[in-house]
């Protein structure tokens, strides 16, 4: 037998079946040993990206402000404003808005927090009637869940006649003093946490180009490098400006419009339910939720009346699917080519990872994954997975 003929024994395929299409085969090489590291630097990732959280979200939250005011200050570089001046003036009048703000709509705020109370237990006693008026399986539930526990006490009482000893473990009593201790450490926490992205924004927006120039330098000395990572991070700037300006533009026009669609429902305080959905338009998915749910709520609690609730709520609901569903996708897709699954799946991780944080960063951190894979040979099949 000659050395091309067992070759090719070797490599015959095996007989199909009779009646079996032709199958086409494709080899590809699998290196265990590749995959293993890869899965473990993978996990090893995941783990410092949660448990260094408190790090790398006001990093990651200073990042994002500062391509959201950058091109405020270049402005005022062009007109000879220095730039630690306009950068500081420009923070300085961001936070005191804020401040401003929510000091106007204080009372307003307090007034609707102290009546969500009653509002919860008018709506519970109402749910209450309504299940009274009929004998529904949860009841039914309920009277052989009582049966089960007077059983069991009966015979705790009967072990105890025998001698046997029956421990009770008693919940610890309400301590106000720990109650407040632990409210003002997060209060502090967060007070803490916001100082530090306001600085590391200020230093970031100060820089200017300059960190940028570090990146292409440090990219390597081939002229290719340094204009694959010019191209990167030019991308990455264009498309978190663009998303960025998305987000703003959609959370006003949610704001207002659940304003006027309150006010014109006559509810109490719209102002404050249109800032509060502004501001939770900012979270994928969960903010449209809990602007609807609370301001049902709070319309249960004014009107008595179910169908005022669920008018409400289904009107904060239906802007909120409006716009998040028709312009919010169309503007999106002009912003970033982002595909709505990967998006979809990566909200997921990221607010698994860190929370509602996670949720607001989670898009602008798959930009940038996206925009360094499209221009890495070996990480392009990532590229092409998160674009649309």
């Amino acid at each position: 037998m000659t050395e091309e003929h067992a070759e090719h024994v070797t490599r015959a395929e095996p007989p199909a079946a009779p009646g079996d299409p032709d199958r086409l085969h494709v080899q590809v090489p699998v290196d265990i040993r590749s995959m293993s590291l890869v899965v473990l630097a993978g996990l090893a990732c995941v783990f410092v990206l949660h448990w260094a959280k408190a790090v790398f979200i006001p990093v990651m939250l200073g990042v994002l402000f500062s391509y959201a005011f950058s091109p405020v200050v270049n402005w005022f570089e062009t007109k000879r404003v220095p730039r630690w001046l306009s950068a500081a003036v420009l923070l300085l009048t961001i936070v005191g808005g804020i401040g401003t703000t929510a000091y106007s709509l204080s009372d307003e705020a307090t007034q609707l927090l102290e009546a969500l109370p009653a509002a919860a237990q008018k709506f519970r006693q109402a749910v209450k009637v309504r299940t009274n008026k009929s004998d529904s399986a949860l009841e039914t539930v309920q009277k052989a869940a009582a049966q089960l526990e007077q059983a069991a006490q009966e015979s705790a009482a009967t072990s105890n006649a025998r001698g046997v000893m029956r421990v009770v473990v008693e919940p610890a009593r309400f301590n106000i003093k720990h109650y407040l201790w632990s409210g003002t450490i997060g209060l502090i926490a967060l007070i803490g946490q916001a100082t530090v992205v306001i600085f590391f924004t200020y230093f970031l927006m100060l820089s200017g180009d300059n960190f940028r120039r570090k990146l292409i330098k440090l990219a390597g000395s081939s002229i290719s490098s340094k204009k694959i990572t010019l191209q990167a991070l030019n991308e990455i700037t264009d498309q978190i400006q663009r998303y960025l300006q998305v987000q703003l533009l959609t959370s006003a026009l949610v704001g207002v419009l659940t304003w006027l669609a309150l006010w014109a429902l006559r509810l109490e305080n719209p102002a404050v339910w249109g800032v509060a959905a502004a501001v939770l338009n900012l979270i994928p998915y969960v903010g449209s939720l809990v602007t609807a749910a609370g301001s049902a709520l709070v319309a249960f609690m004014q009107f008595g009346s179910l169908n005022m609730a669920l008018a409400v709520g289904g009107a904060s609901l239906a802007i909120h699917t409006v716009v998040g569903n028709l312009l919010t996708p169309w503007l999106t897709s002009r912003a970033s080519r982002m595909s709505p699954v990967a998006v979809f799946v990566g909200l997921l991780a990221w607010g698994w990872l860190w929370g509602v944080w996670g949720l607001l960063l989670g898009i602008p951190i798959l930009m940038i994954v996206k925009s360094i894979c499209d221009r890495i040979d070996d990480l392009k099949p990532i590229g092409e997975l998160l674009g649309s």
